[in-house]
């Protein structure tokens, strides 16, 4: 059972920057694609980035460009680096984890382990 608990949100400027973090605990990141999604209150959870366990990436349109994943994998943690932030990504912000062995995958119902989530706020 993998355990994922994320850090590093907060209230920044528009324009700001946050990195955000997931360390995993209880089980190996090991072969494992990672998610980052975040739901704004009154909508629907939305996909942010995803990678692969080699380092392959994507992301949502609206975050290309001020957006980069990236992982640990000796440490077992995954970021998300946040730039240019707008107060439209304002959000509980949370990583998800696959099963091994699977790619890139923007749909939340494809991740099986999921953290509680760290707020970000972006003031205008």
């Amino acid at each position: 059972q993998v355990q994922l608990v994320e850090s590093g949100g907060g209230l920044v400027q528009a324009g700001g920057s946050l990195r955000l973090s997931c360390a995993a605990s209880g089980g190996s990141l090991n072969y494992r694609g990672m998610g980052w999604f975040r739901r704004a209150p009154g909508k629907e959870r939305e996909f942010v980035a995803a990678i692969t366990w080699k380092g392959a990436t994507t992301y949502t349109n609206s975050v290309k460009g001020r957006a980069t994943i990236s992982r640990d994998n000796a440490k077992n943690m995954v970021y998300l680096q946040m730039n240019s932030l707008k107060p439209d990504d304002t959000a509980v912000y949370h990583c998800a984890a696959r099963r091994p062995l699977l790619g890139l995958s923007s749909n939340w119902l494809e991740y099986d382990y999921w953290g509680q989530g760290t707020q970000v706020t972006v003031s205008s």
